[in-house]
């Protein structure tokens, strides 16, 4: 008896013509086509759409993996007859095997996001905490590694399942990325699409070993700074629209005085005036500050005072950024210079606009120009390099004394720093000064 009359006899059967699959998801990644109690016939053909892969597992086993096309189901093809035999082993459980067909299309707009702040070093701001948002798109280039590695036996395996791993990868990564990548806070904006091409380069070898995808696209939608961070660039980006701040204050002044002047709901014309009057001399007494003292006309402007002009205000104090002992802080030039002059042995971390990074302030010549100069070492103080019955070594002016007065007879030699050669201890007069003068003779 042949195997599909065997098949046809099995009472339970339920021939298959037609394998195949519409997915009416968004978000299915792989589906187990449902073969209990059910036989394929000689004559079945299994359809495999554009965007899909079928895999075949014979016994636990894979046994074929399907591109999209149209098969027949031939028992002569050997893959399909492995199958086939473990469908119908003894008829006792006819199905071992099972047939998956897995989305092989782009799986798109996934969000990601951090779930806490990334602390990263800027070289303006120093340390600073950025959150970040995007979207990422992969697929499923290698079904036979994704059913082995993440799908197991699962039935209905969908993004769902996998996207929360994908996202701790690649957050998990981003802030490496960002670290090696050097870019100033203020210009990461421009190098986004770098930043997630770079990201998704690195990782994709690791995703295609570990979970058979491929990811496609990495967008940086938004980087964003601490909310006090942006208030602070909010106020130094306002000064620098507003520019003279002066100008900006009397130019405020004057349109309150030319709204005053139109009020007409003040009790008329005499009570206009008079509040014309006062709130021009009130205003005018503050514009004419430095340019001597003045009255209000409404018709003529400020009148009188004949004061020379105020001189122009101060230069602005050299700030520098400032990183030791007692944190991080901005200082003038001379409070920076009054604490390495405390703390001359300390570390102090220095930066202004211009430098490619922090530098110790040793090394910046306008600050050590401020340091007192060291004074030099008071005679005696500076060491010996000594040669003698003692040894060879560095000794202090005492220690070569006690060493000659020990064997006033043997040969002592010294040398220092800037001498042509060595010295005998005779011909240096601080330490012959210490000697004493010399015994007498031996006698004949």
């Amino acid at each position: 008896m042949g195997l599909w009359d065997t098949l046809k006899k099995h009472a339970g059967a339920q021939f298959l013509e037609v394998i195949d699959w519409m997915d009416d998801s968004k978000d299915t990644l792989v589906y187990r086509y449902p073969t209990f109690n059910q036989a394929i016939t000689d004559n079945s053909k299994l359809v495999v759409r554009e965007g899909q892969a079928v895999v075949f597992v014979a016994e636990g086993r894979l046994s074929e993996v399907f591109a999209p096309g149209t098969y027949p189901l031939d028992t002569k093809n050997a893959p399909i007859m492995r199958f086939f035999q473990s469908i119908v082993y003894k008829l006792e459980e006819p199905y071992k095997g099972d047939i998956y067909f897995v989305n092989t299309r782009q799986f798109m707009e996934n969000g990601w996001g951090t779930a806490t702040p990334i602390m990263l070093r800027d070289a303006e701001f120093g340390p600073v905490r950025v959150r970040a948002y995007g979207v990422f798109s992969y697929r499923i280039t290698d079904p036979a590694t994704f059913l082995r590695q993440i799908v197991g036996t699962d039935g209905l395996f969908t993004t769902d399942e996998i996207n929360g791993q994908l996202k701790k990868k690649l957050v998990g990564n981003l802030a490496a990325v960002i670290g090696k990548a050097r870019i100033a806070i203020l210009d990461l904006a421009a190098s986004y699409a770098e930043l997630g091409d770079q990201l998704r380069d690195q990782l994709n070898p690791s995703f295609a070993e570990s979970y058979g995808i491929t990811l496609t696209d990495f967008t940086i939608q938004s980087i964003s700074l601490p909310e006090e961070v942006e208030k602070a660039l909010d106020t130094r980006t306002k000064m620098g629209l507003l520019g003279n701040l002066d100008a900006y204050t009397k130019m405020k002044a004057a349109d309150a005085i030319e709204i005053a002047a139109k009020n007409p709901g003040m009790g008329g014309l005499g009570a206009s005036m008079g509040v014309g009057f006062g709130l021009g001399n009130q205003i005018g007494a503050q514009m004419g500050a430095g340019q001597g003292a003045g009255v209000f006309n409404p018709n003529q402007g400020l009148m009188g005072g004949g004061a020379p002009p105020a001189p122009p205000p101060p230069p602005p104090v050299d700030v520098w950024h400032y990183s030791g002992a007692a944190g991080q802080m901005q200082l003038s030039t001379a409070d920076l210079a009054a604490r390495m002059q405390a703390d001359p042995n300390g570390q102090h971390m220095v930066w202004k606009a211009g430098f490619p990074a922090w530098k110790n302030a040793k090394e910046v010549p306008e600050l050590m120009a401020l340091m007192p100069a060291a004074p030099p070492p008071l005679p005696g103080a500076q060491p010996y390099h000594y040669n003698g019955p003692a040894g060879q070594g560095t000794k202090t002016l005492d220690e070569v004394v006690a060493a000659v007065s020990s064997n006033p007879s043997g040969a002592h030699h010294v040398w220092q720093a800037g001498w042509p050669g060595w010295k005998k201890v005779q011909e240096v007069p601080e330490i012959a000064s210490r000697l004493g003068p010399p015994g007498p003779p031996p006698l004949p």
